[in-house]
Order: C-alpha cells, then structure tokens, then sequence
C-alpha cells in the first residue's frame, strides 16, 4: 500500500520559468513550445555595436556579410549578440545602456522573453574601451604562475559581467608548433601541460565571475603548415593526440569550462567546423563535454568558400550542426535561411536542430536568462535613473580602477624574462647617461596585442583618445630612474627597414653609459603588424632592420642591454652573446612598460620564465623543444635547431643550490607513484623566485617520443639563505602516450625524471623505472604531480 499524494496545485508560470527545476528539465519544457524558426534563431548572433549615446545597439556591417534586418529577425528570438562593447569605442557606462534597452527590446519582441547571450572577446583583458589591458597569453604562460592568471581572469570576468556580458572568447589553448604562425602572442606557449595548467586556471578564474569561458580554437589550428594562418594542418594522430589535445582535455576535466569553439583548419582534409569524430565523438562521448560548441567567426561559411566540403550555404549548415556546432558566430549566415529551408526540405533532421537548440537553452537557463524575475538592468546600472539624460551616465563607469591596474602590473612583472645578464642588471645605481635607442622606445602601443582593444578596434578610430594609460618605455624609465639623463632615437621603424636614422642612434649609443635597445613588434590584424592574427613570419629575424641596428648598437662599445617587447620569440642574432643583457617581455600590457624598467632597477625581482624557446637561427623552424632525437642537431642536417634560451629559462639576481634529491623506490608499477625529495637552497644575497620544473624522458618507447616533456612544475620563493624541501609525487599515468594501436598506454621500463630551472640545464635527475604489464589507460588518467613543501623553518 503506498501513501496518497495530492497533486500539486498548478504553476502560475511555465515550467522552464520554474528556477526549482534542473536546467535541463527547464530547456526541454521550452523546447516543446517553439516552432523550427523559433528555434534556429536560438542557433545564431547578431554583431552588432553599442550606441555610445546608450541608443538600442545598431547591427555592425562586416565585409563578408550582407546587412541583418533586425526588425525581421526578432520576431523569432535571438541566440546570440556579438561584441556590442567590442566593435565601436563606447563609453562603459552608455555601452552597459544600449545593451540594456536593447536586451529589453530582444525578449519584448519574442513570445517567450528570451533575451540574448551577450558575448565578448577577452584575451588579454575585457576587449572594451577604457577596459584594461592585461599581458598577452604569451605573458600568462611565462609567469607560471596559474592561480595569479585565475585571479587576473576573475577581474576581468566581474568587469564583463558587470556591464551585462555573458561569455568571453578565452582562453587560447592552441600550443605552439611554429613560431612564424602569426598567433604565438595569442597562446600560452609550445608545452602543452604549460598550457593546459594556466588555461584551465584562467577558465576557473573567468567562470567564477559568472562568464561563460570558450576553449579555442578546438584543434590543431597551431599547426598550419609553415606557420600560415588557416593553411591546412599535417600532422598524425600522435601528434593530435599528445601535444594539441592534452590542454583542451585538462580544462574539460577540471575548469567547469561551459563552451568551445571550432577551429579554422583542417586536419588531414576534415575541417575542424565538419569533424563529428572531434566535436562529438572526443569531446562530448568520451571527456563528457556539456556545453555549447560555437563557430568560429564565419567558419561554417567557410566549408563552402574556403574548405570546398559544401556546395551550398545550407550543406555547410548541415555539415556543421551534424558535426556538433551549435551556435553560428559572429552573425546569420548558414543558420539563418539555409538552415530552416534544409529542415523544411527533409534534408537536415529536426532532432539535430533540438540537440543544438537545448544546449543553447541549458545555458541560458543557468545564466539567469530564463528566470522569471531577469531583468535586463546590468550591475553598474542598478539604482540608476536610466529614463535620464543618457549624457550623465558617461564616465560614471570606471573598466581600469586603480585595483585592476595594480594587479595587471604584478602579472606584467612576474612575466618578464632576463634571458642574459653579464652583470650590468639590476642597475642600483643608475648610469647617469643612457641611450634608449629603438622603435619601440616612445610607441604607446607597443605592450598591445593584436585583441586589445586599442590595437583590434581603436586603430579603425584614430580621433578617439585610447581610453587607457599607456606609459611608453621612455616615460616608464625617467621615471624610474629621475636623476638619469635619457636620450632618445628610434634608429629604425619597427617594420620599414629604413636605416637613416642609424647614425643619430650610434652617436646617442657612444655618448652614453648604457644603451637601452628597444625592439620587438607592432600587433595588428592580416598584415597591418608584425603579430597578430594574419600577420605570419617568413622567418624570425627581427623585423626591419632591427637586427642590423642591434648590431651597430653593439658595435659602439658601450653596454647594450637589449628590451623585447614582442609577440613571439625572435632570433637576436651576435645580442644572444653579446649584449650586457636581454629582457624579453610579451605584449605585457599597459603596465608593462613599468614592469620592465622596475626589472631593470631591480625594485622587481626576474622570475619570468620562458613559455616558448628563442632560437639562435631565424630559419630553424618549425622547431620546438618537445622534437624527437631527430629533430635535435645531429650531424644528418646542417640546420642546427638548437635555441639560443630554450624553454623554460629564466634568469634571477640571485643563485639557488640544488641538493639531496631522494627517490623512495627506484621502482614502481604501472599503475604506481613515484615519490622523490630535493633541497633548494638561495645562494645568493637577494630575494629570489626559483621555478622548479620536473621533465620526464622515455629513452626507449614502442613509438617515438620526445627527447623530454614538461610533467610538472612549481614556484619557490625564497628570502637569501633560505632554503626548502620539496617532495614531490610523480603517478606512472604521467608517462603515458599513444601507442602504435592508437590507444593511451603506459610502458614499463626505464625512465629519467630530470628536476631543473629549465629544459636545457637539468640539475638532479632520479633514474626510475615502471614494472609489471603495459597498463591503458583513459581521460581518467591523472594529470598532475604533487608537489609539496615541508614546513618553512621557524626563525
């Protein structure tokens, strides 16, 4: 006999009104009410641009798209708006209004009230005028540092969402295969645990502030052929499988990661937008993705103009929403018409339009977007008159508060590398002349990547001010050093290879006490820079005539001490010996000018370390320390790849001892853990950050390997004469790879765990070795040493 339960009395509101139900069950009761148009427009963006008079946004006209008709489109509803604070320079505060009044006009004009996900580029920092510009990714990876870029992603992700933003397009997990490839700035390095550790940290960081993070580009877009952007990739699954997918597949594990977007590329003849084997079969069946996978801008349309796998605008749609894309950025192209006349045709399954529909609701479900009390007032507007004056509301918004400001100069600091010092660095007291010679010596823009905001955007309106600080290097070092006279030529463009300035910087260099060596490269997009997307290396020479003007430099006799501000490693030619030194920051941001001159004073200890190696010849690549034994010099090729600094190196201002490496057992299972023990001790007389970085190498495999890899790192700071234990637990999973069946096994046999300060100067090195059976294993697997500290002694 079982109990009697009234029934329910009946809910005022629909059921995926009801916040009391899972989203899931939410998206499927809404599901059931819409018709096929009402759900593709769920499937789509809009871009469009913020009034900065707070007006309802106006639809953005790009050149590869025809003019969207809002007024039609509504009607149905909305997925997606595209980059309203990120196409136009807009004040925050009249920006967070027009999106307001313009959400409010979206859920007005559908039957249901579904307002839009709202969505913005985040790279290195909110991509929003007067929003602040942090480090590069390239930056993220040197520091080394995950939970600094969570908490930096944190920020950013409370100034997006506080304005009314839903989802940001980061973190870049491509690892880096060729550094000609004009997007090295946009990643974290060429190491893929490196990458996978501090994207999955950012992922953390930008979704604890309520914002749907984006893996990209999802996968092999890295490794276009020479280095060119969208060219096809060749590479084997090994390949794929053990550098490209191991950071995508970390940051699903563990970041709470909500979207992923498509790459560009084809691998092996499947472009990425039409592969269901990855989109579907890897990231959803197998690591258990729940998210929405969105297109890359205009990379559905692309399978019909650029891959030739479509004839029609509505094969690419089918093509795409069968491979598992779900969401058409950055506005209706094959989703639209195309879409809805394969539906209605019976060429595309309406179940395929459902599976990709509920998605996109389950999101907005968990975005508050479904809830019956969503209002579209953002946080910086509540409270405020909006019925007012849209005039008053202007500068009532601050994106770069003083907060912001300091935590971007701390990751700036923590990014920069001295890869050289003779001795000339810190300068404690300060040379009474220096020469700061080069063209990026009074550029603004020269800590700019290619996505922030002044560089992507602000460069198409030259009239509107920058919106942010950007101190230049020369300002930077008068004024950390106010008692020194600083003379200035730029010498060269950075790119016109122009030399007659060369005299005038030569006669500074000689009159002076110490030349300041300012090079690197201008960010811009297909072209307009030397990085960027689009913007690819035919080799890494310096751009210009900047390596010709380092060498006059050097040449002179006086003290060179050479400052990269760059996107991606160059070779430095005769400066890789013989400069005084050589600081190497990556597009640090707008405090990164600072950073680098409190490096220079020593105010600021060095502890970046490098994320991607420097090569000593500017025609070895594709090179990167992950190669086989054959990709090492060898007397079979008169290329010698080896790097001038290789990944990993890092110089400080003082000296650390490595002792007393202890292993537990020399043996383990292969389905075991072993553990060891060191000492690290500062030498030296100042404070000090020591990165302790464990490689692993395999010297026999069923498949080849690399000669070393990545397996775990861990960051020291130590006062003078302080010395720590660091124990740490290496699991067998670490060693595995992709055997000849494809599968992920780990071997027994011997191994090395080298223990250093970077890939090429291992310090201890524990020889263990795995017994028993080969053992498979899966996306279960471990991923991660255990590193710990013994207590720190008490004084």
């Amino acid at each position: 006999m079982t109990d009697h339960v009234a029934p329910l009395p009946p809910s005022p509101l629909p059921r995926w009104r009801d916040t009391a139900l899972d989203p899931g069950s939410r998206a499927d009761a809404l599901l059931r009410e819409m018709t096929l148009r009402e759900k593709i427009a769920q499937l789509f963006g809009v871009w469009v641009g913020a009034s900065d008079e707070g007006a309802e946004v106006a639809p953005h006209q790009h050149d590869m798209e025809e003019a969207v008709d809002l007024d039609a489109l509504l009607p149905d509803g909305l997925g997606q708006l595209t980059r309203p604070f990120g196409t136009v320079p807009v004040d925050p505060a009249l920006g967070a209004l027009s999106l307001m009044r313009t959400q409010a006009r979206i859920a007005a004009a559908n039957r249901f009230g579904i307002p839009a996900v709202a969505h913005e580029e985040c790279l290195a920092g909110f991509a929003a005028w007067g929003a602040t510009a942090y480090p590069v990714p390239l930056s993220w990876g040197a520091t080394f540092d995950p939970e600094l870029i969570r908490e930096m992603a944190g920020a950013i992700g409370r100034d997006m969402r506080a304005v009314g933003v839903h989802q940001g397009l980061a973190p870049v997990l491509d690892v880096v295969r060729d550094a000609r490839w004009g997007r090295v700035e946009e990643t974290i390095g060429e190491d893929p645990y490196l990458v996978g550790t501090v994207a999955t940290a950012y992922v953390r960081g930008l979704e604890s502030a309520g914002i749907v993070a984006t893996l990209k580009h999802f996968a092999g877009y890295s490794a276009s052929r020479a280095g060119r952007n969208l060219a096809p990739v060749g590479m084997g699954r090994r390949e794929l499988a053990d550098v490209i997918l191991p950071p995508f597949e970390m940051a699903v594990r563990e970041s709470g990661v909500r979207s992923v977007m498509h790459a560009y590329t084809d691998t092996d003849g499947i472009p990425s937008a039409a592969d269901d084997a990855l989109l579907t079969g890897l990231l959803r069946d197998t690591w258990g993705f729940a998210g929405t996978v969105v297109a890359d801008y205009f990379g559905i349309a692309f399978l019909k103009t650029l891959h030739g796998v479509a004839g029609t605008f509505g094969e690419a749609a089918a093509t795409a929403l069968a491979a598992g894309v779900d969401v058409e950025l950055p506005t209706v192209k094959t989703f639209g018409a195309p879409l809805l006349d394969a539906v209605e045709k019976g060429t595309v399954s309406e179940e395929l339009v459902d599976r990709a529909v509920r998605r996109v609701l389950v999101q907005k479900a968990e975005l508050g977007l479904l809830d019956p009390d969503w209002s579209p007032v953002p946080a910086v507007l509540e409270g405020v008159d909006t019925t007012a004056a849209p005039e008053a509301l202007r500068g009532t918004v601050a994106l770069d508060p003083d907060r912001n400001r300091a935590l971007a100069a701390r990751v700036a600091e923590r990014a920069v590398v001295l890869l050289r010092n003779d001795g000339v660095l810190p300068l404690d007291a300060a040379p009474r002349r220096i020469a700061l010679i080069g063209p990026t010596a009074e550029a603004p823009t020269a800590v700019l990547g290619c996505y922030s905001f002044p560089v992507h955007v602000g460069g198409q309106h030259p009239d509107v001010a920058l919106g942010i600080e950007l101190p230049t290097l020369h300002e930077a070092l008068r004024a950390e050093f106010p008692a020194a006279g600083i003379t200035v030529a730029a010498g060269t463009g950075i790119d016109d290879a122009a030399t007659d300035g060369f005299a005038e910087a030569v006669a500074l260099a000689r009159d002076a006490d110490l030349v300041v060596a300012a090079l690197g490269d201008r960010a811009g997009l297909f072209g307009r820079g030397t990085s960027g997307e689009g913007c690819d290396a035919g080799s890494l020479v310096l751009p210009g005539a900047q390596q010709q003007l380092l060498d006059a430099l050097l040449d002179t006799g006086t003290p060179v001490v050479a400052v990269l501000l760059s996107g991606r490693p160059y070779a430095l030619g005769r400066a890789a010996d013989e400069a005084a030194a050589v600081v190497q920051s990556f597009f640090p941001g707008e405090a990164g000018t600072g950073a680098i001159a409190s490096v220079l004073s020593g105010r600021t200890e060095p502890s970046g370390r490098l994320p991607v190696s420097v090569p000593r010849h500017p025609g070895a690549q594709p090179s990167t320390y992950l190669a086989a034994r054959l990709g090492h010099a060898g007397e079979v090729s008169s290329i010698d790849p080896t790097p001038a600094f290789g990944f990993g190196h890092g110089l400080t201002y003082t000296s650390f001892a490595w002792s007393g490496l202890a292993v537990e057992s020399p043996t383990a299972p292969t389905d075991g853990t072993f553990h060891l023990s060191l000492t690290v001790r500062n030498t030296g007389a100042r404070p000090g950050t020591e990165v302790v970085q464990l490689y692993l190498h395999d010297p026999v495999a069923s498949v080849v390997q690399p000669l070393q890899r990545l397996i775990g790192y861990a960051r020291l700071d130590l006062a003078p004469g302080e010395e720590r234990r660091l124990h740490v637990a290496v699991p067998a999973d670490l060693a595995s790879f992709t055997g000849r069946d494809g599968l992920r096994t780990v071997e027994p046999g011997a191994l090395e765990l080298r223990l250093g300060p970077s890939s090429t100067t291992p310090l201890l090195t524990a020889h263990v070795t795995l017994t028993g059976p080969p053992r498979p294993v899966d996306h279960h697997r471990r991923l991660h040493p255990e590193f710990t500290l013994d207590p720190a002694p008490v004084p």
